[in-house]
């Protein structure tokens, strides 16, 4: 009586296996199922690519851009050269052309200065 007691104790009472109740599916619903999502995959992945050709063609237009910006950046740059050099010689003609007229105002107060002492 002692191993029937045992049998029934292990299959219903407290240290009794955990059992999970699960429906199954069948076979062909699981294969519409899966089917339908490598489906929804392919068209996913169909969105992404077809959107990054997008992103390529904006890729390639702001790339002409840039290269644009860069010329006009480098003309700026060499024009703004010229008119540092311009200005740097314009800035050494003035110091000649000031000592110039500092030695001829010179000469003009020492030669009106000969001219008054004659007098």
């Amino acid at each position: 009586m002692k191993p029937v007691r045992r049998r029934i104790r292990r299959h219903f009472g407290l240290t009794a296996k955990q059992v999970a109740v699960r429906s199954k599916r069948p076979w062909y619903l699981q294969w519409c199922i899966s089917g339908l999502y490598i489906l929804v995959g392919y068209l996913i992945a169909y969105w992404q690519f077809s959107s990054n050709q997008d992103v390529y063609k904006k890729l390639q237009q702001t790339t002409l851009e840039n290269q644009t910006l860069n010329t006009k950046v480098i003309q700026v740059e060499r024009q703004l050269q010229i008119e540092k050099a311009a200005q740097t010689n314009l800035a050494k003609e003035l110091d000649t052309v000031h000592d110039e007229n500092m030695h001829l105002k010179e000469d003009l107060l020492f030669y009106k200065n000969m001219v008054n002492s004659k007098k």
